[in-house]
C-alpha cells in the first residue's frame, strides 16, 4: 500500500487512487462526493445496505490521510454523556471530601474546582473537535437510523459549527472541522435539517466486474476462477427476495473462508457447508437449499450452460 498522506487529494482522479491504495475500489460518483467533502470542509452523509461499504470509507480515509479515526456507534438511547461528554462525578466527589478535609470552606471556588477540564470525560463527538498535530481526525458517526430523533437534534450545533457547548465550561470550538462521515442503513428516515448540512450519496451494491475487482484485491489468496464464481453466485443470491441479501462484506468473507477452505471451485457441498458466511437469516437460507442451490451453482460455474 502507499504510505499515508496527510494532504487531502486534489481531484476526484486523486481520490480514486487514495482509495485504491487502501484497496477500496470505489465507482467514480463516491469518489466524486467524498473529493467535495473534503475540498469543501462538508460532512458526508452515506445511505445504503448494510455491509455495502459505507463505514469502510471512514477506515480507509483515516488510513491514508494518517488521520486519527473516532468512532460513534450509535443506538437506541444514545445521549450527550454517552456520546458528547460527562463529568467524572466519583471524582468530583472525592475532591469534594479532600476539600471539606482540608478545611476549605469557599464554596464558590470549590464549585469552579470540581468543574475543571480535568474531571471531564471526553466522548467521541468532543473528543473529535480537539485539535491534533497530524490533522484534523476523522469523525464517524455510524448507523444514526439507529439513534433516538432527539439525539439528531443535538447534532445539529456540531455539523453546523463544529463546536459544543458545555454550559459549565463555555464553548468547545474545533480549531479545523474535523471529517465526517455519517453512515445510515436507513431503517428510518433522517430529519431534513441534519441532511442539509451534508453532502448526500447512495452507496449502491457494486457491478460484477467492480466487485471482481474488490474480490481479487482483498482475497490475492484465491483462485482467480474461483472468484469469478463467488461473485456470479453472490449476484444471483441479490436478484432473489431475501430479508436481508448480502453486501460486499460477506461476499469477502465468504471469498476467504473458502480460500480458507482450499476451494478449487464452486460445489453445492462446499457452498452448502459456508453458505453461513453469506446469508444470516435461517428462512434465507432454507430458500437456497436443494434443487435451488444447485442449480445456481452450476450456472455460476458455468453461466454458459
Amino acid at each position: 500500500m502507499i504510505k499515508p498522506s496527510s494532504t487531502p487529494p486534489a481531484s476526484v482522479d486523486a481520490t480514486l487512487a487514495l482509495l485504491e491504495s487502501q484497496n477500496y475500489l470505489a465507482e467514480r460518483g463516491l469518489a466524486t462526493v467524498v473529493y467535495l467533502s473534503l475540498s469543501m470542509q462538508r460532512p458526508l452523509f452515506l445511505e445504503g445496505e448494510a455491509g455495502v461499504g459505507k463505514t469502510e470509507i471512514a477506515k480507509v480515509l483515516a488510513r491514508a490521510l494518517g488521520r486519527r479515526l473516532i468512532r460513534l456507534q450509535c443506538y437506541e438511547g444514545l445521549d450527550a454523556a454517552a456520546a458528547v461528554y460527562e463529568w467524572n462525578s466519583a471524582a468530583q466527589m472525592i475532591a469534594i471530601r479532600v476539600a471539606e478535609a482540608s478545611g476549605a470552606t469557599d464554596r464558590d471556588q470549590l464549585v469552579h474546582d470540581i468543574f475543571a477540564e480535568q474531571f471531564l470525560i471526553k466522548r467521541p463527538l468532543l473528543q473529535a473537535l480537539e485539535p491534533d498535530t497530524a490533522g484534523p481526525p476523522v469523525l464517524l458517526i455510524d448507523e444514526l437510523d439507529r439513534a433516538d430523533e432527539a439525539f439528531e437534534a443535538y447534532l445539529l450545533e456540531i455539523l453546523s459549527d463544529f463546536q459544543v457547548t458545555i454550559p459549565e465550561l463555555g464553548t468547545v470550538r474545533a480549531p479545523a472541522p474535523p471529517i465526517v462521515i455519517i453512515t445510515s442503513n436507513r431503517t428510518r428516515e433522517i430529519h431534513d435539517a441534519l441532511k442539509r448540512r451534508c453532502l448526500y450519496h447512495w452507496v449502491d451494491y457494486p457491478s460484477a466486474e467492480r466487485e471482481l475487482a474488490i474480490v481479487r484485491a482483498r482475497v490475492p489468496a484465491l483462485p482467480g476462477q474461483l472468484s469469478g464464481q463467488v461473485v456470479a453466485f453472490v449476484q444471483a443470491l441479490r436478484a432473489q427476495d431475501f430479508y436481508k441479501s448480502p453486501g460486499v462484506a460477506e461476499t469477502i468473507d465468504w471469498a476467504t473462508a473458502l480460500s480458507a477452505l482450499d476451494a478449487r471451485s464452486l460445489t453445492p457441498q462446499v457452498v452448502g457447508d459456508t453458505l453461513g458466511a453469506l446469508l444470516k437469516y435461517q428462512d434465507d437460507i432454507a430458500r437456497v437449499q436443494g434443487d435451488k442451490l444447485a442449480r445456481m451453482v452450476k450456472d455460476a460455474v458455468d453461466p454458459v450452460a
